[in-house]
């Protein structure tokens, strides 16, 4: 896992992801070498990077090109930039121009999710994850909801993650913000 002091920041984009975020994120997406994998919100490329590293190939979607160009840095930065294809626009018809895909993520749907995991879900393959994380209530409701009208199961993990700053007297624990992870897969066929 890279280093949340790795990556190039703009305090204009959300992000990156927090480390310990993103192991739990790689673990939820099982994504394998051979995988194609979508980003939907990218931010600045903290989860995207990850895939970049584990996976095959990676479009990484997002409206707004400030995150997109931050995102192209720290996929340059880390040597990356070759596996993945940077898409500015609309989540919804970004979908449908990319070919199927093995692994969802969403991490920012602009008040869209319940229509792009309905649309993702069409292109996910067979043996397919979908992952969502949301810091908004309001999200992880509506994930979950959307998923289970697909059929699916969802799994909910909500995380807390405090750091400790050393100081002369002791540890004090700084809290960030906590975030839940929604996860499922789409059946196989047999």
């Amino acid at each position: 896992m890279i280093s949340d002091d790795e990556f190039i920041k703009d305090p204009e984009v959300p992000g990156p992801t927090k480390e310990e975020i993103r192991c739990i994120v790689m673990c939820k997406s099982n994504v394998l070498k051979g995988d194609v994998v979508v980003d939907i919100g990218c931010g600045t490329g903290g989860l995207t990077v990850e895939f970049a590293r584990r996976a095959k190939e990676v479009y990484s979607v997002d409206k707004n090109p400030d995150a997109l160009e931050v995102t192209q840095k720290n996929l340059k930065k880390q040597g990356l930039l070759i596996k993945t294809n940077l898409v500015e626009g609309d989540a919804l018809e970004a979908l449908d121009e990319i070919p199927d895909f093995n692994v969802l993520m969403v991490g920012g749907s602009s008040g869209e999710l319940s229509s792009i995991l309905k649309k993702g879900y069409k292109k996910l393959k067979s043996g397919g994850r979908i992952v969502v994380t949301s810091i908004l209530l309001e999200t992880r409701v509506e994930a979950v909801k959307a998923l289970q009208e697909l059929g699916l199961t969802p799994e909910v993990v909500e995380v807390s993650i405090s750091r400790g700053r050393v100081m002369k007297r002791g540890t004090m624990m700084i809290a960030k913000n906590p975030v839940t992870i929604i996860s499922a897969t789409k059946p196989s066929k047999d």
